[in-house]
């Protein structure tokens, strides 16, 4: 996540991103934040020093620390952004014409065509065709022009010592130190979000270390400024989460008087949903009438319906949002028409 703190739901996290805020429906309450400067050292310093004696048990060069920790400090700005996020419910409607923009579709369009046979090869390689990868690398990143600016050290440190999700921060931080003792990335180089995802397809360094590859073949996985790592582990990424090269995620449907979307988890076959009159809102189905299928209301009834198939769960392990996933397979068809 691909898509990734964890949502209250689990899953990979709710990050940094437009389309992470965005999605939140009940925010964690404000508390009142201490300024970093207010901080006793000490306490930060104690931290560190108790990941430096973890790490060096789990084998990562004192060298690697050393750097990896020059100069890391409380950030106020990362405190100030996990504590104060915003406390609103955002329907499906309002998120699609967010996040699903025609300045966002025609970049896609551009880098698909700069990137085309890279495209052909990563699918060669993992069976995943490029409207997957494009929808969430436009999500995640713009296509490679947003990817945050944060130390993702000082960030995972910062939130790993402050308490509230130490535990999940403390081992992200970690697996941060593991990357960097590889000598994938300088710790200069490695930058992302307040939250630590990473690069252009925002991955957090647990998911890095699952995911990333080195597509490029130069002995680094670089998510941050190598196009052939970038996508070929955004498409590694959905090729280990399930994804069935050929078959699509879903298509928008329309629904029969009297008939409610069941949910993703509610699968039939194709063929009785067609039976009880669901139709394809584009005039064909994109699947086989064997698929199991469900029906997707995101805005609930009277709004939008999606009959979504199985590569539709291969899109929400990256991130465990029914608006995500729709959004990336959306953004994904429309690049590619």
């Amino acid at each position: 996540m691909s898509t990734r703190p964890p949502p209250p739901t689990g899953g990979l996290p709710i990050r940094h991103l437009p389309t992470r805020r965005l999605l939140l429906a009940s925010a964690v309450p404000a508390v009142l934040s201490v300024p970093a400067w207010a901080i006793p050292s000490d306490s930060f310093r104690g931290f560190l020093n108790s990941v430096r004696i973890d790490a060096g048990r789990a084998g990562i060069r004192p060298t690697t620390l050393d750097s990896a920790f020059a100069g890391v400090e409380p950030n106020q700005k990362v405190l100030d952004r996990d504590q104060h996020q915003p406390e609103f419910t955002m329907t499906w409607a309002r998120y699609r014409s967010l996040v699903i923009t025609e300045k966002r579709i025609l970049a896609g369009r551009q880098a698909v065509i700069a990137n085309r046979a890279l495209f052909q090869r990563v699918e060669q390689r993992y069976g995943v065709n490029a409207a997957p990868i494009a929808g969430i690398w436009g999500l995640e990143s713009s296509f490679g022009t947003g990817t945050g600016d944060f130390r993702v050290v000082e960030a995972l440190a910062t939130l790993g010592w402050e308490g509230r999700r130490a535990s999940f921060f403390r081992g992200e931080l970690m697996a941060a130190l593991k990357i960097l003792d590889h000598g994938d990335v300088a710790p200069t180089g490695m930058t992302g979000s307040y939250a630590g995802a990473m690069g252009q397809p925002q991955f957090m360094p647990s998911s890095y270390l699952r995911y990333a590859v080195d597509f490029e073949g130069n002995g680094r996985r670089d998510i941050w400024t190598s196009r052939p790592d970038v996508l070929g582990s955004i498409a590694n990424y959905l090729a280990q989460s399930g994804w069935r090269p050929g078959q699509t995620w879903g298509q928008a449907v329309s629904l029969p008087p009297g008939l409610d979307a069941a949910g993703r988890e509610a699968k039939r076959p194709l063929s009785e949903w067609v039976q009880a009159g669901v139709r394809p809102a584009g005039g064909r189905w994109e699947a086989t009438s064997e698929t199991p299928t469900g029906l997707v209301a995101p805005d609930g009834s009277g709004g939008e319906v999606f009959a979504v198939f199985g590569n539709f769960a291969a899109i929400r392990r990256y991130n465990p949002s029914d608006f995500y996933a729709i959004a990336v397979g959306l953004i994904g068809d429309r690049v590619l028409t």
